[in-house]
């Protein structure tokens, strides 16, 4: 069974924000800090250190 990958993320933050439950803001701030670090110009750099 193949699971596409943004479907795994959705489940697991899903799971995660029933469990933890932590405020909504948090939540925008990491959605909205990732989304602005991944079109940055470190963005390479996180590349190469997360595939290592």
């Amino acid at each position: 069974m193949n699971v596409p990958l943004w479907f795994f993320v959705a489940c697991v933050g899903l799971v995660g924000i029933k469990l933890i439950r932590p405020p909504w803001w948090l939540i925008a701030l990491l959605l909205l800090g990732g989304y602005l670090l991944a079109d940055s110009l470190f963005a390479p750099l996180f590349d190469t250190a997360i595939t290592k």
